[in-house]
């Protein structure tokens, strides 16, 4: 199945009924009077997270929904009937927003969770209710209001507790086939993973927790070069990181120069992501001299000026994976038993995460109208070069600026 994390989608509520103008017509009943039913309710449009669902897949190719529309009241005082609401259904982990004004409408991150995103338009007036002693015939009604219309944004974010962070090729996916069921493909050859891939360690038999597997990032991913960029936002709601390591690159490049690459990576798309509780995993232990190791491990951590956990492992070996799982299982214990006893814990960390999520939308909405200016042939502030300006035009500061772009 193909793996969808964003798409955009209209949806437009139902409209509600008209009322109905009608009069009492029966045999021996003279000026029955009115008798015009009020017409139904439009249908709402809700959307609820399904934990059966991992992409959003479903909505690339069809991108318009629309609601029952109410219909209208009859005679003999007869509602008409509400149109009926439309239920979506997306991942746990959605963020629904509206396209228009960058609000974030809702995020769906439980199981059940029900939002609502249009909401149905108001029935219509029967002469009924218009009735008085004053106008006992009364021909006046009122039509349905339209429903509410809206172009949306979907956002998926992957929910998991552990993160993987590192350069293509640093032994992510090797990792998680290690320590978990998943299998996400791994071969011989450099290549990188193109869809994130979730895997659930089990630690000890009632003890488990998620591990995401996210393509790749390179150098100028937060500028929006190779995949990173598209995926880094998934890490936005894991507890822990793990920043991997390859500590034997195959075409002999620096090591620290590898690890300090991801780094500047992670703090240019999001300083408050950088915040968040990080481990350095130094993976391919096997591939070098056991000598070598401890010289390897302090290089890198003087580079970094790392002074968090350290751990040297061999994915592929499995060697040092089972006491990384057990310590990553015991952060986790202890982060939920201080979050439930230490509201000021608590409060530090919702903080946290709402930069991050604050940070991470703006990071990507700014890449996104980068590409839609370069699609519609309009350079950004940031792309003009000495080159785009004319020397003629450098004296005339009191006309207006004006940025000629050749197709």
């Amino acid at each position: 199945m193909k793996f969808v994390d964003e798409v955009s989608i209209r949806v437009k509520a139902g409209d509600g009924g008209n009322g109905c103008m009608s009069f009492r017509r029966e045999k021996f009943i003279e000026n029955g009077g009115p008798n015009g039913g009020d017409g139904g309710d439009g249908g709402s449009i809700y959307m609820i997270a399904d934990e059966n669902l991992n992409t959003l897949v479903d909505y690339r190719y069809t991108r318009h929904f629309d609601a029952e529309r109410g219909s209208n009241g009859g005679s003999t005082d007869c509602t008409g009937r509400k149109g009926e609401e439309l239920v979506l259904r997306v991942p746990v982990g959605t963020t629904v927003i509206d396209a228009g004004t960058q609000e974030v409408i809702g995020d769906l991150t439980k199981a059940g969770q029900r939002l609502l995103v249009a909401h149905g338009g108001w029935h219509g007036l029967g002469n009924t209710r218009f009735k008085s002693s004053t106008n006992r015939a009364p021909r006046q009604t009122t039509p349905g209001k339209p429903g509410e219309q809206r172009d949306l944004k979907l956002e998926l974010k992957v929910l998991a507790d552990v993160g993987l962070l590192g350069l293509p090729n640093a032994g992510k996916s090797t990792f998680i086939r290690s320590v978990s069921a998943a299998k996400p493909k791994v071969a011989d050859y450099p290549f990188t993973t193109l869809v994130p891939n979730l895997g659930v360690v089990s630690v000890d038999r009632w003890k488990s927790f998620v591990v995401a597997d996210i393509p790749g990032l390179i150098e100028g991913a937060s500028h929006g070069a190779g995949l990173g960029i598209r995926f880094l936002k998934h890490l936005a709601r894991t507890r822990l990181l793990l920043h991997l390591v390859d500590m034997a690159p195959l075409d002999e490049s620096s090591a620290p120069d590898a690890a300090e690459v991801i780094v500047n990576e992670l703090v240019k798309f999001s300083p408050a992501l950088a915040d968040r509780d990080r481990w350095l995993v130094l993976n391919k232990c096997d591939q070098i001299l056991e000598e070598e190791h401890e010289a390897r491990k302090q290089e890198i951590i003087d580079r970094l000026e790392w002074t968090g956990p350290v751990y040297v492992i061999s994915a592929i070996a499995k060697e040092g994976t089972d006491r990384l799982t057990h310590d990553i299982m015991r952060y986790l214990e202890d982060r939920a038993d201080r979050l439930a006893n230490d509201p000021a814990y608590a409060a530090e960390l919702a903080e946290l995460d709402q930069r991050i999520e604050d940070e991470a939308r703006a990071q990507l909405q700014a890449l996104d109208d980068q590409r839609a200016l370069r699609r519609s042939g309009v350079k950004s502030v940031h792309d003009i070069g000495d080159d785009d300006w004319d020397e003629e035009d450098v004296d005339d500061e009191d006309g207006p600026e004006i940025i000629y772009v050749r197709d």
